[in-house]
């Protein structure tokens, strides 16, 4: 009877135990915050400048922590773009120039890899509270205007992220997204000269398509434990 007893409450202390374990090497599976910062367009109206015209863009970010090294990163970014070929540096049949000014929204999603472990846990599996990233992905982009802009992107981009405290992580990167038509420098409906192919020569998927940048700062909040990543290892 001692002995059931005595087996009794040692599995309920190692219970106890194994808890307070696991507890204090959970993880986070999910974050959730914001981002801010600029973006400008490279097209027709702009061929090589970075930051010309630059304007404001804003943003929520979800992503999913697959492991220490994968995430898979939603957002969701309203941003303003302008350019005017006065300024661009090429040459218009009849010096014909034009300018645009449009707000754009895009929603994406994007796989990122972390060059080192991140977290502030985990010392044993070489972890960082800094790590630099690179990512990739898809999205759709809508531009505002008398004549609307709907397109497909492709985001490329590199970021730097710090785990500053259990829960709270700063970050900046900087992206382009390649966009698949020329037109995303075109907000008139008019017959007269825009940037939808001025030389008429009929774009491809690597030539005459426009391109717009981000560079944001990010700040986001992890929830949802994960149980240690060595404790799910059989």
């Amino acid at each position: 009877m001692r002995k059931g007893i005595f087996c009794t409450l040692l599995f309920i202390v190692c219970s106890l135990f194994s808890s307070v374990i696991l507890k204090a090497q959970d993880d986070y599976k999910y974050e959730i915050g914001g981002m801010a910062g600029t973006s400008f367009y490279m097209g027709d109206a702009n061929k090589t400048k970075l930051y010309r015209n630059p304007g404001l863009s804003a943003g929520i970010i979800f992503r999913y922590n697959k492991d220490l090294r994968w995430s898979v990163k939603n957002n969701f970014v309203i941003g303003h773009v302008s350019g005017n070929t006065e300024h661009s540096g090429n040459k218009f049949p009849f010096d014909q120039q034009s300018s645009f000014s449009r707000m754009f929204y895009e929603l994406g999603s994007q796989i990122e890899f972390n060059f080192f472990n991140y977290s502030d846990n985990f010392g044993y599996l070489g972890t960082k509270r800094l790590t630099p990233y690179v990512f990739t992905g898809i999205g759709i982009t809508f531009g505002s205007g008398k004549k609307t802009f709907l397109d497909a992107n492709l985001p490329m981009g590199v970021g730097v992220k710090y785990k500053m405290k259990d829960r709270l992580n700063i970050g900046f990167e900087f992206s382009f997204r390649k966009l698949f038509s020329d037109s995303f420098d075109v907000t008139e409906k008019s017959g007269n000269f825009d940037l939808d192919s001025p030389y008429k020569i009929k774009g491809s998927l690597f030539k005459n398509n426009d391109w717009y940048s981000l560079t944001m700062i990010t700040i986001t909040w992890d929830f949802g434990a994960r149980v240690c990543p060595c404790l799910n290892s059989d």
